[in-house]
């Protein structure tokens, strides 16, 4: 399944990812994909206030993983640009999304394309620059559709749109 929304500005960008945060539960790993600056960090900055952390989110570019256990959930964001797939594998990222030595909570993975291997349930979300903004591409593993599609609506009714615009945005 495939979902697109287009984010026209920094604002939207982070009202998306408040509403994942705020409705998304324990286990639930987000694949974010994207350019450098195409707003990765961002969006998991509003994931963080979605859950309820009162500490700043920053990119864990240099520190590969920042754990946050404030908020309703534990958020773990990790940061992959600086590693090859097998430099990840070493990270042993599953213990995170399995919920092995942590808590269950949401777990992050910007550049996610440099995992050599996925869990069994995910979101992915790619965030590409177009012409108005930014377009977020929504892909999501059977079991997490309905949950995606939640924090979709939730999106929408935060950023006030249309119940046109609510009725194009059906996760299939």
């Amino acid at each position: 399944m495939t979902h697109n929304l287009i984010l026209p500005n920094l604002t939207e960008t982070h009202r998306l990812g408040q509403a994942l945060g705020a409705t998304l539960p324990a286990g639930t790993v987000l694949l974010l994909h994207g350019d450098l600056g195409a707003g990765k960090t961002s969006l998991t900055q509003g994931i963080g206030v979605g859950l309820g952390i009162d500490d700043a989110i920053v990119s864990p570019t240099f520190t590969l993983i920042v754990e946050y256990d404030d908020g309703r959930i534990p958020l773990y964001h990790l940061d992959l640009y600086r590693l090859e797939p097998s430099g990840a594998m070493q990270l042993q990222p599953e213990l995170y999304w399995e919920g092995i030595e942590f808590e269950p909570g949401l777990t992050a993975i910007e550049w996610a394309e440099r995992l050599p291997y996925l869990p069994a349930e995910w979101i992915s979300i790619t965030l590409e620059y177009c012409e108005t903004g930014r377009i977020a591409q929504f892909e999501a593993t059977t079991n997490l559709k309905d949950e995606l599609q939640r924090a979709i609506d939730q999106f929408l009714v935060l950023a006030n749109k249309p119940e046109k615009s609510r009725s194009s945005g059906k996760v299939t």
